[in-house]
C-alpha cells in the first residue's frame, strides 16, 4: 500500500496522470468534443456506423503530431474509400486546431479538449497535461483495434492493415 502511495504520489508530481484505455470490443465513450470550427461533435453518434478513427497526441503543430495528422492526410482518400472517418484529438484550443488543420490541409476534423473530457473518457494519460499519443478504431460503435503506442509517419499505414485483415472488409 505504501509504495502504491508514493507511486500515485510521484506520477502527481510530474503530472502524469494514469489513464484506464478502453478495451477492445467496448462502446465509444459517450462524450462530447469541440471540432476546429468550435461546433460540437458528439463521438456515440459519429461512430455508431461503418469505421471511425479516434486518434489522440500530444500538441498540433509539433514534429511527430505533424508526420501523424500528414500520414492522416496523405491516406485519407484510401481511407475514406475505406468508410473510414478520422477524428484528430488534443488539448489544443479550438483557434490552435482550426490554424493546424489550415496549415496541413487536414480534410479530417480536429477535436479540441483544453479541459481533458475526451481524453479522460477514453482513458488516455496525460503527461503535463498533454494526451499520449494513442488511437482508437471502431466499427459500428465498438472498438475494435488500439494503439497505445500510436504511430506518427506510418499512422494511416497501421489503420488500413487493421482493415484489410478484417473478414467484414473483404
Amino acid at each position: 500500500m505504501k509504495k502504491l502511495l508514493m507511486l500515485l504520489t510521484l506520477l502527481s508530481w510530474f503530472g502524469l496522470r494514469a489513464g484506464n484505455a478502453l478495451e477492445v470490443g467496448e462502446a465509444v465513450p459517450d462524450v462530447t468534443g469541440t471540432n476546429q470550427q468550435a461546433k460540437p461533435v458528439v463521438l456515440k453518434e459519429v461512430a455508431a456506423t461503418g469505421y471511425t478513427l479516434v486518434y489522440f497526441y500530444p500538441k498540433a503543430d509539433t514534429g511527430g503530431c505533424t508526420a501523424q495528422a500528414c500520414s492522416l492526410r496523405d491516406a485519407y482518400e484510401e481511407l475514406k474509400s475505406a468508410g473510414v472517418r478520422v477524428f484528430g484529438v488534443s488539448t489544443d484550443t479550438t483557434e490552435s486546431q482550426l490554424k493546424f488543420q489550415e496549415k496541413y490541409n487536414l480534410p479530417f476534423e480536429l477535436l479540441a479538449d483544453p479541459d481533458g473530457k475526451v481524453v479522460d473518457a477514453f482513458g488516455v494519460p496525460r503527461l503535463k497535461g498533454y494526451a499520449a499519443r494513442q488511437a482508437y478504431l471502431f466499427k459500428d460503435g465498438k472498438l475494435v483495434w488500439r494503439d497505445l503506442k500510436a504511430s506518427t509517419a506510418k499512422q494511416a499505414e497501421d489503420v488500413l492493415k487493421v482493415i484489410n485483415a478484417s473478414p467484414e472488409a473483404k
